[in-house]
């Protein structure tokens, strides 16, 4: 199997090293923006680097992995659809509802495959914490707590890139939230506060949000997240039902300290980021859209599931704007028609 990767920055390289490694990858052809950084990951993992997305196309490849800046995903997708190759895309589509829709169209008209990066479906306590929602262990779920923090802020030149903290960090809570409960979202209250760094305040950005989110069956759900978490990186999902209640992230690394005489001591080597918590899952969610490609097995997280998450994430916004609780009926999730 030959894929193209299209990006070679942190995560793209990441990616590119787990499948340059992978028994069922014969070879990688690498392209960037940057040239010179694509030539040099290539040459690292003796695997071949293209010019540009073109070659990528035009060289001949079994797949394509996306991980370039955001506002390139939607055009590559579509790309790749009409090229009639399968896609892993890291989140989101799209920063915005119509791009997201665009492109998925016409990934289900080529009727080729999408799997979105959405790494936490793959890590062992999310998958923990699902197995005991469907097995009945907890009972009838009653709340849910999901929380995402970051120990220090991205610089100020990823802001206006990002889509805002809702979009760009709480998208991932809003994803397995629905993944481990198996329920949908109906209404959402959110908030946020930019009272950290002034970047935030100039980007029209916040540090730090919270939304109170109520699913189908009634079960409450809270998801707040921050970039100021100066304790280190901690990311946790508690669940608590009638009989039983689990967490999710809480491990001798978790960035806590407890105030009580016989509590915990805290963490030697707190969580420092992302990349570093998820490690495993980033290669269990590649590892799993080889099997995809292969038709071993099907899709765990088809652009469907991206655009719901974004739709909450959208409808965040919205609250966080007009200070009102949003059905979340309110956002589209089809192509409106046109009324010229």
């Amino acid at each position: 199997m030959r894929i193209g990767v299209i990006g070679t920055g942190r995560i793209g390289t990441i990616h590119a090293n787990t499948l340059s490694r992978h028994r069922e990858v014969g070879s990688l052809i690498l392209t960037d923006t940057d040239p010179a950084r694509a030539q040099e990951l290539a040459h690292r993992l003796g695997e071949t680097a293209a010019p540009g997305t073109d070659e990528i196309f035009k060289w001949g490849v079994d797949a394509v992995v996306i991980t370039t800046a955001t506002a390139a995903h939607a055009e590559l997708i579509g790309r790749a659809a009409r090229s009639d190759l399968p896609v892993f895309c890291e989140k989101p589509i799209a920063l915005d509802l119509a791009g997201t829709l665009q492109a998925l169209a016409e990934v289900e008209a080529a009727g080729t495959v999408l799997q979105m990066g959405f790494q936490r479906r793959f890590d062992a306590g999310y998958a923990g914490a699902r197995d005991a929602v469907r097995t009945g262990r907890l009972g009838r779920l009653h709340t849910v707590r999901a929380m995402t923090c970051d120990q220090s802020p991205p610089p100020p030149e990823w802001l206006p890139l990002s889509g805002g903290l809702f979009r760009d960090t709480l998208i991932h809570d809003f994803d397995v939230l629905r993944w481990v409960t198996g329920r949908e979202v109906v209404d959402i209250y959110a908030t946020g506060s930019d009272a950290g760094p002034a970047m935030f305040r100039e980007y029209g950005d916040v540090d730090t949000g919270a939304a109170l989110l109520t699913l189908d069956d009634g079960t409450l759900a809270t998801a707040t997240a921050t970039r100021m978490n100066g304790a280190g990186y901690d990311v946790r999902m508690e669940l608590a039902g009638e009989r039983d209640t689990v967490v999710v992230g809480l491990d001798d690394r978790t960035p806590l300290a407890s105030t009580e005489p016989t509590g915990p001591p805290p963490a030697d080597k707190p969580w420092n980021g992302f990349l570093e918590r998820f490690g495993s899952a980033y290669e269990a969610e590649l590892s799993a859209f080889v099997e995809v490609v292969l038709g071993a097995r099907p899709n765990p997280c088809d652009g469907r599931e991206a655009l719901q998450a974004l739709r909450i994430a959208e409808a965040c916004e919205v609250s966080r704007r007009e200070r009102r609780p949003v059905a979340l009926a309110e956002i589209p999730d089809r192509v409106q028609p046109s009324h010229d």
